[in-house]
């Protein structure tokens, strides 16, 4: 087999100092090359057929080619959609994506951040809404702060609260165009799984919905707001909780379309008709809704277009203040909330 050839080799052939033909061949982060020594050093390596060091380039200009994508829930269509279109992006810049999923654990998303600053990332991507818990978005900030200082950018899907650059979706005022939609399709008694109580996508999700209906003189019911876990089960259990021990309602509004799922499922466990018993309405537009029977009625996100203006926020320069990308939900009618007579 024929060995490998060296970056020695290379400037040998090219008749310039070692260091030379790694500035020419890896870059730098602080020095720059002669254009004619870098092409007597490109076309020896081309001779050569001299193939770089992925790890001495990462070295020399002080940024890898990866980009990092910090997730709730890998297994959540909200995410993995998002990641799709971070993907494509990040392909299109050359760059591989590095992908860390927090659990639905806050406290793990500082720790990868500092991972991924210790792998020289290039960029980071952190999607997911903020908790409202001050000690947790302080350390997140920190890590943040710290990963920029290093040379890396930053972007944010969720609310504006990190001091960096944040795709910001329509929560609230699009939960509100679905409820009026709803009201207008007949529905008078609204039931919402409401996700947790510090979650603040859940939060504004939740305030649109209420404050339209209490505009339009149909608020909620006293007990028919129920708080869970922002997953499939937490609508699975809000859900069962509901029937089991709510008022009656006509309409069932979660948060999230896994958790509408999960509503699905713990109606036709008890029994209980989708859309003839209890209507069901969701939050994202997920793409696994085209195998939930009956359709889902829902707000559509654009989520794969969430993840590619994520990641070209963070591949821009950098601007003097944090950028704000602004993205509305449509209100989508389907089957599981037929109109009312």
């Amino acid at each position: 087999m024929r060995a490998s050839v060296t970056l020695s080799q290379v400037a040998r052939e090219a008749g310039v100092s070692l260091a030379t033909a790694s500035r020419a061949i890896n870059g730098s982060a602080n020095r720059t090359v002669r254009p004619d020594l870098r092409d007597r050093v490109l076309e020896a390596a081309e001779r050569l057929r001299y193939s770089p060091d992925a790890n001495a380039q990462a070295m020399a200009r002080g940024r890898t080619t990866s980009l990092g994508l910090i997730v709730h829930d890998i297994a959540d269509p909200y995410f993995s959609s998002i990641a799709a279109g971070v993907g494509l992006a990040a392909e299109r810049a050359d760059l591989a994506v590095t992908l860390a999923s927090t659990q639905h654990d806050p406290s793990r998303e500082p720790r990868f951040v500092e991972l991924l600053t210790r792998q020289r990332a290039r960029a980071i991507i952190v999607a997911g809404g903020r908790r409202d818990d001050d000690e947790a978005n302080g350390r997140m900030r920190e890590a943040l702060e710290d990963f920029r200082h290093s040379g890396g950018t930053v972007a944010l899907i969720g609310q504006p609260l990190l001091d960096v650059d944040t795709v910001v979706i329509s929560n609230r005022s699009s939960s509100a165009d679905l409820a009026r939609a709803l009201h207008e399709h007949g529905y008078r008694r609204f039931g919402v799984l409401a996700g947790p109580t510090d979650h603040l996508t859940a939060c504004d999700r939740l305030a649109g919905f209420t404050e339209a209906l209490d505009e339009l003189g149909t608020p909620p019911p006293e007990g028919a707001v129920v708080h869970s876990a922002f997953t499939r089960d937490g609508g699975y259990e809000a859900m069962s909780t509901l029937l089991r021990q709510g008022p009656p309602v006509e309409l069932v509004f979660a948060v999230n379309d896994v958790m509408a799922v999960g509503a699905i499922a713990a109606a036709r466990d008890r029994g209980t008709a989708v859309p003839q018993d209890v209507a069901v309405a969701g939050f994202d537009d997920i793409v696994t809704l085209r195998d939930i029977t009956p359709a889902l009625t829902t707000v559509r996100v654009p989520l794969i277009e969430v993840g590619i203006a994520a990641t070209e926020l963070a591949l821009a320069a950098p601007g003097d203040e944090p950028r704000l990308v602004h993205v509305g939900g449509t209100v989508v009618l389907r089957e599981s909330t037929p109109p009312r007579g």
